[in-house]
Formats: structure tokens, C-alpha cells, sequence
């Protein structure tokens, strides 16, 4: 070995090692290996930062802000409501998640896959008061598991496709990988659903939703005009209300609270629900039913202002100027264009209307406000605000076209129109200017460890590959088949295969080891579409670390994962998926 060569896999193994003990946080030591390795002159200079621009880190943090516009918009309270019960037990929601992200993976980017589902799955989370890193991990394995089934489903599938055709004269079609790759797909989902999930660890404070129970709201929402509630009994609410998480404590109508609950009551335009609810919970029953806030005229002027809402809590402290005031006396409506949303005392039920209702010391208030308005309208009412928990107002008018902008950029990128990051940054763009993101929140959600881990760790792959290095792996790798029956020379050919993508993109895996494949078929004289079919196979299964696959990368941080915990339900998978793809590819790829 050369020394460049000899001093990357050192480095590798010393970069993994590190990554294995926890000590350090990942981003942390990829970059200080990056740094190092352009300090030895194993990295050029000029290319040191060449991996903070590669699609696949730019894809990642793409894919993070459409996932907050989707959820923004209301399109993941649509699917959650159709399709997804938190009371269902964690085996069986992820295995219908993982059904659902399969067969999305199988016609769409399986990136793109995830990033639809996984704001659902931490939603759901949230409502069955579990942590969403128990299910996060199977839904990335279960997409990346999908999109083995179609040429369009993982970029290996598509480079392995255009290889044959320089190498036989023609490409794999869209269903040829359909027969190993759904086999070894529904083999890993089964997996995964009944046993895999029980191998994740599970540590105290990973649901990381404690702040989200801080204090549940009396509040108040408004039935708008021409509402399909109308005319229906306030008790018909029930379901709805129970999906969302929320009580209806009862009915006011023309500023009077109806006697009880009233759940005999029909309900009429401008009648108002009494809720009690979290922050959360409160705006994904306001979204499903297509409610109004308690102040609807104020919020209309508020939205068509342009400048966007935010949902801000405070406490009433004694020297507050709300203190032993109502909302509607002291004008936060008209003087500060501040809707009272909602109020927690101690527990204590509330019977009058909320604005109407005394605020006392020591209440939590729920306020709705302009966007970066809210520390203003705080020091104004003389209150403490409680810490950032990411509240938003979901923008349930713009589901529809937040869902068409997303799905016609997966089109697009699917039939090749476009490139898949660029038709990510349109989104963005457009999600920015309908106003389901405002501009001002775009780089919150971009999860910049993960950004770090990949823009070091590309160019470390690439280095390794133009020094030799990966050249040197396959030689050794046919020297070390050479005698051996074609199934165990398949079965070598996946391992090491899977080994790289654990290491490197799964692209530049594809690239690499599918010329070893033809070549290995050519010395033993039979077919190379089998052992085209194992690298396909293999180059997508990359389950050992979150840096093999972007999807395993996507959710390292909402997961709450470390580094070392990807293997103990990856390594019994990627077994798995060898056990089954071996006797298949035999079978319908004959030697």
C-alpha cells in the first residue's frame, strides 16, 4: 500500500473508533478528521469544503426545511388523521409505517419518502407520549428497504442499470429489481416490525416532549360560516377531539356559556368551543375541523397583513400589567393585535369567556401575535415568557398546494426534469413565498451537526477512493474468490459491498463495485446480471451508521440517536437481507 493510502484507512479506523465511543459528538470529530487529513495532504486543499456542496448534504438539509412546511401547512395532520392511530401498539404502527414508506420509496425518491413521513411519525410520537427515536430508525431502514424494488427508487438501482447497458448493450428495466429487491424489501419490513425496533436503545429523557405537557389551555375556537359542523351536535365532536388529544369542556353562544357540556346542542356559525388542550394539540383539532381563533376578524387582518403569526406563552407575574385584568379591558386585541388563545390556572377549570376572563398571577397565557412581535407584546403586558418549545400556527388553508408543490417536484425529479436538489430548493422557495415558511425560520430546522458530519466526511470518501484505496479493496476481493462455488463468491461480493456503503455514499459504492461484479462473472464465465443484481442489492443496504444513507442520516438528530446505535438492529438486517437475497437472485437471476 501506498502511504496515502495506508494513512486514510488509519485515519478511518481512528475516525469510527471515535464515533463508536460517544466521547465526542460526531460533527466534531469528522471535521477535525477532514482537517487533519488536509493538513497530511490526503485531502487537496482546493477540495477540503467540497462536501459542504455536495447534493447529497445539500439534499439533507433541503429535505429538513420541506419537511417543517409540510407540517406547517397541515399536510402531515392530514396523513396522521387518515392513516395513523397513536393508540395502536409500536409494533404495529411501525409496521404500517414502514408499509406505507416502502411502497412510496418504490416510486419516489426514498429521501423524498422520508421526509413526507417522518414529521408524521414524530407527530404521532408525540400523541402516544413516546420517544419518536423508537420508530424514526425503522421508518429510515423500511424506505431504504422500498426503494430496492424500482429503477427509480435508490440512485444505485438507476447506476447499475446505465453500467449494464454500456458493459451488455442494454439497461435493467423498472420492474427487474422487483422480484430480489421486494423479497429482501418485505423480509427487512418484517423484520424491523417484530423484532428489530426492540433492539433500539431506549433512554430516559429521549421523547423529549416533557416541556410539551407543561400546561394544558382552557381556550376558545369559533365555528366560521358555511362550516360543514354546522348543523351537527357538539357530542358528534367527540372522535375528532379524541384523535387531536383535546377535551371540549363546552358550548358559548352569543357570549353565553351554554349549560354542561351541551353535547346535544346543534352547532351554529359563530359558536365557540371551550377546549382544554395543549399548544400543540389545540392547533391540530383548530386544523382538522377548519376552526376559527376566538378573534377571528383580528386574525384575518393579522394573516392578510402578509407578516405571519407565532404562538408565544407567558407568565403573569404580579407586577404584569394584565394582572387582575381581562384581555378584552386591557385592548390587547386593538392595541397590540394580540389574541388571547388560551389560559392554564393551576388546574382549575374556567366557566366565563377567556377574554372576558380575570387573568391572576401566576397564570400561563397562550397569545397569539404578529410574527417576532411576541417579546414585544411580553414586555408590553409586563409578563415572563417560558422557553422556546418551537410553537407554530399551522397554515391549514395551504395544505393542497403545499402538498402539490412537494409531489410535482418528486414528479419531476423522478423523470429526471429536474435534479432532485434544485427541485428541493424550489420548494423551499415557493414554501417561502405562499408564506407556509417564513423566511426567518427557514435555517432553524436544518439540523447543522448533521450538515457537518456529511460536508467532512464526503471528501475523506473521495480521497480514499482516488488514492487507491477502494481499487485495492476489489483486487484483494477477487483473489480472495478465486476457487470458491459462485454462491459464496456472490455472498462475498454483497458483504464487502455492504461494508463500503457503510463507509462511503452508496452512489460511489455502486460505481466501484459493480465493475467488480462483471468482472468477477467474466473470470468465472457466467452471467453478471446476478452479481449486478447483489451490488444492487447491497449498495443500498447500508444500515451499520447514519452516513451510509442520507435517510440513516436524517434522522441521527430527531432521533436522538448516537453513532453506535445503527448497528444493533442494522447488522441482523443487513444478514438478513444477504440470507434471502442470495437463494433469490439464483432463482430468478440464474448464474
Amino acid at each position: 500500500m501506498t502511504f496515502d493510502q495506508t494513512a486514510l484507512f488509519a485515519l478511518f479506523a481512528a475516525v469510527f473508533a471515535m464515533f463508536l465511543w460517544g466521547r465526542f459528538r460526531y460533527d466534531l470529530v469528522a471535521f477535525s478528521a477532514l482537517m487533519v487529513a488536509v493538513v497530511m495532504g490526503l485531502v487537496p486543499t482546493k477540495e477540503a469544503f467540497a462536501g459542504f456542496g455536495h447534493p447529497a448534504t445539500l439534499v439533507v438539509a433541503l429535505v429538513l426545511i420541506v419537511s417543517a412546511g409540510l407540517v406547517r401547512s397541515g399536510a402531515v395532520f392530514l396523513i396522521t388523521r387518515t392513516l395513523v392511530d397513536s393508540s395502536r401498539s409500536l409494533g404495529s404502527h411501525i409496521a404500517l409505517m414502514g408499509g406505507i414508506g416502502a411502497v412510496l420509496s418504490a416510486f419516489m425518491n426514498n429521501v423524498a419518502a422520508l421526509a413526507l413521513l417522518m414529521p408524521v411519525d414524530i407527530q404521532t410520537a408525540r400523541k402516544a407520549g413516546r420517544a419518536p427515536g423508537l420508530s424514526l430508525m425503522p421508518l429510515s431502514f423500511a424506505t431504504i428497504l422500498g426503494g430496492m424494488a424500482t429503477l427509480i427508487g435508490t440512485p444505485p438501482n438507476i447506476i447499475i442499470a446505465a453500467i449494464r447497458e454500456e458493459a451488455l448493450g442494454a439497461p435493467f428495466a423498472m420492474f427487474d429489481f422487483a422480484p430480489v429487491g421486494g423479497i429482501a424489501a418485505l423480509a427487512g419490513l418484517a423484520f424491523v416490525a417484530l423484532i428489530g425496533w426492540r433492539l433500539i436503545p431506549s433512554r430516559e429523557g429521549a421523547a423529549g416532549n416533557s416541556e410539551a405537557q407543561l400546561a394544558d389551555y382552557i381556550a376558545e375556537l369559533t365555528i366560521p360560516e358555511e362550516s360543514k359542523l354546522i348543523g351537527q351536535r357538539l357530542g358528534q365532536l367527540d372522535h375528532e377531539a379524541e384523535q387531536a388529544d383535546v377535551a371540549i369542556l363546552g358550548l358559548i353562544r352569543d357570549g353565553k356559556r351554554r349549560y354542561g357540556r351541551a353535547v346535544s346542542a346543534l352547532l351554529q356559525a359563530g359558536d365557540a368551543l371551550v377546549i382544554e388542550a395543549t399548544p400543540e394539540a389545540l392547533d391540530e383539532f383548530r386544523t382538522s375541523l377548519s376552526l376559527d381563533f376566538a378573534d377571528a376578524a383580528r386574525q384575518e387582518k393579522l394573516t392578510a397583513a402578509g407578516e405571519g403569526l407565532e404562538l408565544v406563552e407567558v407568565v403573569v407575574p404580579e407586577t404584569a400589567r394584565i394582572n387582575g385584568r381581562t384581555a378584552q379591558s386591557l385592548g390587547l386585541a386593538w392595541r397590540q393585535s394580540t389574541v388571547l388563545m388560551g389560559l392554564s390556572r393551576q388546574g382549575r377549570r374556567l366557566t366565563q369567556h377567556i377574554r372576558q376572563t380575570e387573568i391572576a398571577a401566576g397564570d400561563i397565557l397562550l397569545l397569539l401575535c404578529p410574527r417576532d412581535r411576541g417579546a414585544d407584546v411580553t414586555e408590553w403586558l409586563g409578563c415572563l415568557p417560558l422557553a422556546q418549545r418551537g410553537l407554530a400556527v399551522t397554515a391549514n388553508d395551504k395544505t393542497w398546494a403545499a402538498i402539490g408543490l412537494f409531489a410535482l417536484a418528486v414528479f419531476a425529479s423522478a423523470l429526471g426534469l429536474v435534479y432532485l436538489p434544485v427541485a428541493l430548493g424550489l420548494v423551499v422557495i415557493a414554501y417561502v413565498l405562499i408564506k407556509v415558511l417564513p423566511v426567518a425560520e427557514i435555517y432553524d430546522h436544518v439540523e447543522w451537526p448533521v450538515v457537518v458530519l456529511l460536508g467532512s466526511m464526503i471528501p475523506l470518501g473521495a480521497a480514499l477512493d482516488s488514492s487507491g484505496g477502494t481499487a485495492l479493496i476489489a483486487n484483494g476481493l477477487i483473489d480472495l474468490t478465486s476457487g470458491l462455488p459462485s454462491w459464496a463468491v456472490l455472498t462475498v461480493l454483497m458483504v464487502v459491498t455492504m461494508t463500503l456503503s457503510d463507509v462511503l455514499n452508496n452512489t460511489a459504492t455502486a460505481i466501484v463495485a459493480a465493475p467488480v461484479g462483471i468482472q468477477m462473472a467474466n473470470t468465472l464465465g457466467v452471467s453478471p446480471d446476478p452479481f449486478l443484481m447483489a451490488v444492487a442489492v447491497a449498495a443500498s443496504a447500508a444500515f451499520l451508521t447514519p452516513i451510509g444513507h442520507k435517510n440513516n442520516t436524517l434522522v441521527l438528530g430527531p432521533g436522538g440517536y448516537r453513532f453506535g446505535d445503527y448497528w444493533r438492529i442494522g447488522l441482523p438486517l443487513e444478514i438478513l437481507v444477504i440470507a434471502v437475497s442470495i437463494p433469490s437472485i439464483l432463482v430468478f437471476w440464474p448464474l
